[in-house]
């Protein structure tokens, strides 16, 4: 569960080292947002001559959050940090690897290419 100005690690290789959260979707009104969610970030610190500069506004995708999240059989899931992917306009990731382990929920929400990029799908 993210607010607006929440601050992310970034999950990926595009060179980006923190992501402030600066928008919650196409204008709906959303208070908060979760594992799958596609929010508009702010790059807050970069590697020099990497794909994403600082400053510069991405689309991500959360992966990981520290507040749990209940699955449909009952369990519970959480992290131990907030982090997530850089992605493009056809929700394929800029980057060419993930770190860490991410949520099923990125597989059922339609990021194919993220969960078989990641190491570990918990």
């Amino acid at each position: 569960m993210l607010l607006r100005q929440s601050r992310l690690n970034v999950a990926d290789n595009s060179g980006a080292k923190v992501l402030e959260v600066i928008g919650l979707g196409k204008g709906t009104g959303r208070r908060f947002v979760g594992i799958g969610d596609v929010v508009t970030c702010s790059v807050k610190g970069a590697i020099p001559h990497s794909q994403v500069k600082d400053h510069e506004i991405v689309k991500a995708v959360i992966v990981r959050t520290k507040k749990e999240t209940r699955r449909k059989d009952g369990t519970l899931i959480r992290f131990s940090d907030n982090a997530a992917v850089i992605i493009d306009n056809n929700k394929a990731p800029r980057a060419t690897r993930v770190f860490g382990p991410i949520a099923a929920e990125i597989r059922r929400k339609g990021f194919n290419k993220i969960a078989s990029l990641a190491k570990e799908v918990i």
